[in-house]
């Protein structure tokens, strides 16, 4: 009789290769990233995404003054060492715009990352619990859907005052319900997969699965954190336009457009040159979404 080598499966490390299925192989996970970058407006939407996320990471470091300094009379026009001309108190409006985009970018970056795991986690925690579970969870949920965005935003930071912190907290819950209910449909597929089935009858824990799980909602995912980062920057620019955000003279791009909207027909740099930060961001993030969502639907082709 000749001697047979048994594979035991691990129920820690779930399902062997081939049997009842697999989780998805970890290298095909870039496969949405490399597909991404053959469609044309992921390329767009990076060239205008990645001078901004430079301006915000390295512009301080670039900026020729002080950008709380007064350097010369306000709403003067470009002159020698003040190319965007000066403010409406005469400070440099190129040194506050290159140092004005890095609170603007972390605290929308820290708020989706905050806002997407927390929905992610809920969302695949109510894909693989049983029906009551899944019910509590995600009509708790939709409490938060009954006041809109901005409302409750603005609602809460009226009664506690306004700071940078809570501005990362609020913007994160209010991404917390449509990221979670996105991320439960996608994962509700996935939870009946034999894979899945495999590992939970070997005993597999409940964050095993759903590691196993995330693992194979990762296009979903992709797209999810740029439309949310999307929404995020253009949500904490207004925040901060209506004074919610940080305070002058902090350098911030919103609160930069609200010092100077006054003095847009006699310098209109202060004011158009934020403006036109926020917007390339925004817009360079959501082309990226785009072609993330195209790469996931179409393979690439487009």
């Amino acid at each position: 009789m000749t001697a047979t080598n048994l594979v035991v499966p691990d129920p820690v490390a779930g399902p062997v290769a081939g049997q009842m299925g697999e989780a998805a192989d970890p290298p095909l996970r870039f496969a949405l990233l490399r597909n991404a970058l053959g469609v044309r407006r992921t390329v767009v939407g990076l060239l205008l995404l990645s001078p901004m996320v430079v301006i915000a990471v390295i512009g301080p470091w670039l900026a020729p003054h002080d950008p709380r300094e007064f350097v010369d009379v306000p709403f003067s026009g470009s002159a020698a060492g003040h190319w965007l001309g000066t403010d409406v108190t005469g400070r440099d409006v190129l040194s506050r715009m290159l140092e004005g985009g890095r609170m603007t970018l972390l605290v929308a970056l820290a708020a989706t990352v905050i806002g997407v795991a927390l929905g992610t986690f809920l969302g695949l925690a109510a894909a693989l619990a049983r029906s009551w579970g899944d019910g509590a969870i995600m009509r708790s949920l939709d409490l938060l859907l009954a006041f809109p965005q901005y409302v409750l935003v603005l609602l809460v930071v009226a009664m506690i005052g306004a700071s940078t912190w809570l501005t990362v907290v609020l913007v994160a819950v209010v991404w917390t319900t449509p990221v979670a209910k996105v991320m439960r449909a996608a994962a509700l597929g996935v939870a009946q997969q034999d894979f899945v089935r495999y590992s939970r009858s070997l005993g597999a824990g409940r964050l095993h699965v759903m590691r196993d799980v995330l693992g194979n909602v990762t296009a979903p995912l992709s797209v999810e954190f740029g439309l949310r980062l999307t929404y995020s920057i253009a949500l904490v620019a207004g925040l901060s336009f209506l004074g919610f955000g940080p305070q002058p003279p902090t350098p911030d791009w919103g609160v930069m457009i609200a010092e100077n909207q006054g003095g847009l027909r006699v310098q209109a740099l202060a004011t158009l040159a934020p403006v036109a930060c926020i917007a390339l961001l925004a817009i360079g993030a959501n082309l990226v979404t785009e072609g993330l969502a195209r790469a996931a639907a179409t393979g690439g082709d487009a």
